[in-house]
């Protein structure tokens, strides 16, 4: 794993707290092999959806930002020339997500806040969704907040220190799911947000969500 501080994160200035301030892993790594092309690189708006998820992290004034990259590192890291954050190569993209999660895990020592989880494929992602999250998760017993999908607990999510801390245990496509499932129910800050449940994985997919006016219809 390499990283680099492209540069410095941008977004309004941080408030004096006591505890420490958030972090955030933007998850760009994949290879879209079910799609069949970067969906890092489909477009909103005209802006990749790479940009956007890193510009919506950014907004909310983290005191580290990194990006994970693998899959169509060259093409995924030029669409993000001018955007801010630190750039870490994930080798083993290709194992699965826990591989990108592990790298954020090194990439991160020694910060002491809650991490924020942010997928690039959730076209329906807003700034609202990822305050919401960080919020409750203030509030939440166990520091943690995620986004439901069905029943499960999944991404956008925010992690506290100390289930981040075990990312390093995490295998294939295993995310931090199961370890927010299995926190008592009370524990967990919950965002419904319907709208994040739609995935890109299929072209059928896109087209879908370039009918819903989420996506460019030239993406």
């Amino acid at each position: 794993m390499s990283c680099s501080d492209t540069t410095a994160v941008t977004g309004p200035a941080a408030v004096p707290r006591k505890t420490a301030g958030h972090a955030v892993v933007v998850l760009a790594a994949g290879g879209s092999t079910r799609l069949g092309f970067p969906k890092q690189l489909l477009r909103r708006a005209g802006e990749p959806l790479v940009a956007r998820a890193v510009r919506l992290a950014a907004d909310t004034a983290p005191d580290r930002l990194v990006v994970m990259l693998g899959g169509h590192r060259d093409a995924v890291a030029a669409a993000l020339t001018s955007a801010p954050g630190e750039r870490c190569d994930v080798p083993a993209w290709r194992t699965g997500i826990a591989a990108s999660l592990a790298a954020a895990a090194r990439a991160l020592q020694g910060h002491a806040g809650p991490v924020l989880v942010v997928a690039v494929d959730q076209p329906a992602l807003e700034a609202t969704h990822l305050r919401a999250l960080l919020d409750g998760a203030a509030m939440a017993p166990s520091g943690c907040a995620a986004t439901l999908h069905g029943d499960r607990p999944g991404i956008p999510a925010v992690l506290s220190p100390v289930l981040f801390a075990q990312a390093q245990a995490l295998h294939g496509d295993r995310g931090f799911g199961g370890l927010l499932a299995a926190l008592p129910q009370p524990a967990l800050f919950r965002l419904e947000a319907p709208a994040l449940q739609r995935d890109l994985d299929t072209a059928e997919a896109v087209r879908r969500a370039q009918a819903d006016g989420l996506l460019d219809r030239d993406s």
